[in-house]
């Protein structure tokens, strides 16, 4: 339900099923979208600077009619901004784009840097630069002490990372953001978070293209026996699991839908959890051999932390 929360590491709320916003203005009905999803009872949406469309997000959330405060609203800082000196901007700049005065929480969007200069969105293997995660994370733990940011945390950053990271933070990630669904389960990724008190956010919880998770026989047995949906089954079983969600979605129908769970048995969490499919909807090294790290662990040379 829109009301179910998980209390991050620094006693804020974080509304477990949010807005995911990655490439909702393809069809050019996100400004409506994000009206109609907080007229549905949406409170937390995700957005990023690399999705290009926070200045849409920024108009709508000047309309709508709940309080700011009642709104939990996510965002991203690009890889070319991880310099120290330029993290403050790069919030300050997510501020200005989506006319808000604070963040709920800020994420360091991967946990690679490359060149201010670059783009984001393409470059090279030569664009690529080592600034130590450290030193971005520290320069993040400053800002929370300005009232422009509530929480910080990170997004896509894997065990062997956070094993290192974890024991240097002045301020330990409230988040980490990852791609969770039936097909990416992160199991010991989850497990170690947990433990240290950093929540997960699951991004793509439906899967999505060539990750077929809607159409899987378990899934849609599961959603007939509780005259639900895929989708439903989908987020339900991460939800059960202490993740937050952030569905993506223009259709008025399917965003109420995604708002309401199923209650899976404890034999259908069982047989979920036992998909032994591995497959990722969002990986980097699909452009770029040199960050191959990222998600393959097993083939790691870890980065400057």
């Amino acid at each position: 339900m829109a009301d179910l929360t998980i209390k991050l590491n620094n006693g804020e709320l974080m509304p477990a099923i949010g807005l995911g916003t990655w490439r909702g203005n393809e069809s050019g009905l996100l400004e409506q979208t994000i009206k109609t999803a907080i007229d549905l009872g949406y409170r937390h949406i995700d957005c990023a600077k690399l999705y290009g469309n926070q200045e849409e997000i920024g108009k709508a959330l000047k309309e709508v009619a709940v309080p700011r405060k009642d709104l939990f609203i996510v965002s991203k800082f690009e890889e070319n901004r991880h310099r120290p000196e330029l993290v403050a901007g790069a919030l300050d700049e997510i501020l200005g784009e989506l006319q808000l005065e604070y963040l709920d929480l800020l994420l360091m969007h991967w946990p690679y840097a490359i060149k201010p200069e670059a783009n984001a969105m393409s470059f090279a293997s030569s664009d690529i630069e080592n600034v130590p995660i450290m030193d971005t994370w520290r320069a993040m733990e400053d800002l929370v002490s300005t009232g422009k940011v509530r929480s910080i945390g990170v997004s896509n950053f894997n065990q062997t990372i956070l094993e290192k990271m974890v024991p240097q933070c002045r301020i330990v990630p409230a988040v980490n953001q990852i791609e969770i669904h039936p097909y990416n389960q992160a199991k010991e990724l989850v497990k170690f978070c947990k433990k240290n008190g950093i929540a997960v956010t699951g991004y793509c919880p439906l899967g999505g293209r060539r990750v077929n998770v809607m159409n899987d026989d378990l899934i849609k047995h599961v959603a007939e026996a509780h005259i639900g949906t895929p989708a439903q089954v989908a987020l339900s079983w991460a939800l059960a699991r202490g993740i937050a969600v952030i569905p993506k979605s223009t259709n008025e129908i399917r965003l109420k839908q995604n708002l309401h769970q199923v209650t899976l048995t404890s034999d259908e969490m069982r047989m979920i959890g036992k998909i032994e499919k591995q497959e990722r909807k969002v990986d980097p090294v699909n452009d770029n051999k040199e960050l191959e790290w990222v998600f393959h662990e097993d083939k790691m040379e870890c980065p400057v932390i």
